[in-house]
């Protein structure tokens, strides 16, 4: 017999709220529901041990109970499944990797409060055209054993690794999708060496308020938060990958979880004959603009603010946000506009992947509604077209280097385009130039996925090669590719493992490989290829010119082609340079993407100074990157570009 305590409690907020007491209430939104019961559960039972009706208050169904002992995991149950609260801040899942393949049952964890030591904390508060991103995974980072970390694949061994990013010259991590998803949904295995394949990247999420908590040791949460401060003492920024876009909760074939049981036609797109929708190829789009769905997403991203600290956020597949309830595209998205007018949200970093698998493709057209920046996928296809050696690109090259003014000319500046070269979906740096085609047949799909069209260029041969000359052209695209990333006006994203060439074997779509293909290989960096990245970054950081957060103006860039003030933006060009100038520096920036040599002839140095040379891409380390050219001898009024190089001087006295 139990001496629990019932009352029918309040309707908000939604959740569980812990009084003073030790009482707690429960809320939840169900408009479909016509009952709800409330569940508890010792760990690991698959049976409750009590149960109790819950009231109705409109859509929402309520109850308070005291004296329930904690911690213990909860589950509301309508139509006889078990259904995980969408605002549980915890789970009750495994923390060991793969341990949920024998079942995955989700359910909420309360646990007594706990006090965590924010205290001191000073937020980095970043300007925008400051930030150097490095998108990563926190498995993947540290999960090899050449990490050495006592925590690997965890967010205490990201922790581990903070000097490495500081080295590098890193001031913001973008991570990948950490809300709860269950690893092991697939069922599948490699084809090649017959090891399970798992859901590794995480774009499959079960709730958006907990982190996962395979990546952490015992106490999820405090960890995290543990490397939410750790970075921030270091002065580097956290943004989270965050998936709103669709669930990991299946197709109707499949047992509910949580949304599709609670409210299915209010969490899920379904067109006017009561069909689900898709636009993102799971079958189960997030209803994002429904009146009951967008209070839940700010709910959602201010509890990642507000308690876990975090600076801001990257959004999966984001046109979905711009979707009405039957998946029309809007004008005015009611999320947009209340993300916009949300005190808390507004005033963080937001960041739109701006398409979606539907064919909504919106770079440069993506509503406006506050700060947002957006991965500029228009800036990758100009750069890596062009650098490869293709015809006609080098208007759209030149444009991409000075901020994508054609996309965000409307908009404050080059702070609106996140410029990147490479990313989580798709081929590495050291892929993109070693492979002609996708090699994904470890993925179990017959070849069949990722991406067909990549832009890249073997230099030669397919993968893996001994040819001196293949090789050496690689490493000079390599570069090339960097630098060019490095010195666009924009907000720079470095794909972890670029600073040292990671190789994916040619898979371009890794979703699936919990393996050296996605993990970090400490013990196999490219020390020559982090000295150029880190240089780089340290160029940028150095000279405000490339921190721009305003567009050029004629004032500030001079067009060359072989001959100064001469450019050349025929379709057959394959050759950019310009002076970049401000009131006491002035870069001279060129790129032979031509496979002869450029002879070219510089311009006057600006202020009466003298051209050093500070990058020579086509030249072996260390004279790849000259760290003080003022030691060397001014350069005279020509300069041979080698085949497929980029140049880089600075003026001195």
């Amino acid at each position: 017999m139990n001496d629990y305590k019932i009352n029918p409690g309040l309707s908000d907020p939604l959740g569980v709220t812990q009084d003073a007491k030790g009482g707690l209430n429960f809320a939840l939104f169900s408009g479909e529901a016509e009952s709800v019961t409330l569940c508890f559960f010792a760990a690991k039972e698959k049976f409750p041990f009590f149960e109790v009706p819950m009231q109705k208050t409109g859509d929402r169904w309520h109850i308070h109970v005291d004296k329930i002992p904690l911690p213990c995991e909860y589950a509301y149950r309508i139509k006889d499944h078990y259904l995980l609260d969408p605002y549980a801040k915890e789970l009750g899942t495994p923390h060991l990797w793969d341990a949920s393949r024998e079942g995955y049952f989700p359910r909420g964890l309360v646990s007594k409060p706990a006090i965590f030591p924010w205290k001191g904390e000073k937020k980095p508060d970043i300007p925008l055209e400051q930030l150097i991103i490095y998108e990563m995974h926190v498995r993947g980072f540290t999960q090899d054993p050449s990490s050495k970390v006592s925590h690997p694949g965890t967010f205490l061994g990201v922790v581990e690794k903070i000097p490495y990013l500081k080295e590098l010259g890193i001031n913001a991590v973008e991570l990948m999708p950490l809300c709860e998803f269950n690893e092991c949904e697939y069922g599948r295995e490699d084809p090649e060496t017959k090891a399970p394949l798992y859901n590794f990247w995480g774009y499959s999420t079960i709730n958006f308020f907990s982190p996962m908590n395979r990546y952490a040791e015992k106490k999820t949460i405090e960890e995290f938060k543990t490397m939410v401060l750790e970075l921030h003492k270091h002065g580097i920024e956290v943004i989270l990958d965050m998936v709103y876009n669709h669930t990991g909760e299946g197709g109707s074939q499949v047992p509910p979880l949580s949304f599709r049981g609670i409210d299915n036609k209010a969490y899920y797109m379904h067109n006017l004959e009561g069909y689900p929708i898709d636009f993102t190829g799971t079958g189960n789009n997030f209803n994002c603009n429904h009146p009951a769905v967008i209070p839940f997403i700010l709910d959602s991203l201010r509890y990642w603010i507000t308690e876990m600290h975090i600076d801001g956020f990257r959004f999966d597949l984001a046109s979905i946000f711009t979707r009405s309830t039957e998946g029309m595209p809007l004008e005015d998205p009611p999320l947009l506009k209340a993300m916009a007018q949300d005190p808390i949200i507004s005033k963080v970093k937001l960041i739109a992947e701006s398409w979606d698998a539907g064919g909504l493709y919106q770079v440069g057209l993506f509503p406006k509604f506050g700060p947002w920046s957006e991965w500029n996928g228009k800036y990758r296809d100009a750069v890596r077209k062009f650098i490869k050696g293709s015809d006609g690109l080098a208007p759209g090259f030149a444009t991409a280097l000075c901020g994508s003014q054609d996309l965000y000319g409307s908009y404050e500046g080059p702070i609106h385009s996140i410029n990147f070269i490479t990313a989580h979906d798709g081929f590495t740096l050291y892929d993109l130039i070693s492979y002609q085609q996708k090699h994904n047949l470890r993925n179990g799909e017959e070849n069949r996925d990722g991406m067909n069209d990549n832009e890249s260029w073997n230099c030669g041969e397919e993968g893996p090669t001994k040819n001196r000359k293949v090789l050496q052209l690689r490493q000079q695209q390599a570069r090339n590719f960097q630098m060019a990333l490095f010195i666009s006006l924009g907000i720079p994203m470095l794909l972890m493992g670029d600073e040292y060439l990671h190789t994916k074997d040619g898979n371009n779509n890794t979703y699936c490989q919990d393996n050296n293909l996605n993990w970090m290989l400490w013990d196999h960096p490219s020390k020559n290829f982090f000295r150029f990245t880190h240089l780089l970054i340290k160029l940028r950081r150095c000279y405000p010119i490339f921190e721009r957060r305003q567009f050029l103006t004629t004032e500030d860039i001079d067009w060359h082609g072989k001959t100064p003030f001469e450019p050349d933006w025929s379709i057959h060009s394959r050759f950019v340079a310009y002076t970049l100038k401000d009131p006491t520096h002035a870069f001279y920036i060129a790129f032979n993407a031509n496979y002869e040599p450029a002879h070219v002839y510089l311009p006057p140095s600006p202020h009466h100074k003298h051209w050093y040379r500070v990058i020579d891409t086509s030249l072996s380390p260390p004279e790849d990157f000259i760290e003080h050219p003022e030691e060397r001898h001014p350069l005279k009024a020509s300069y041979i570009l080698p085949p497929y190089s980029a140049l880089l001087l600075i003026s001195h006295q």
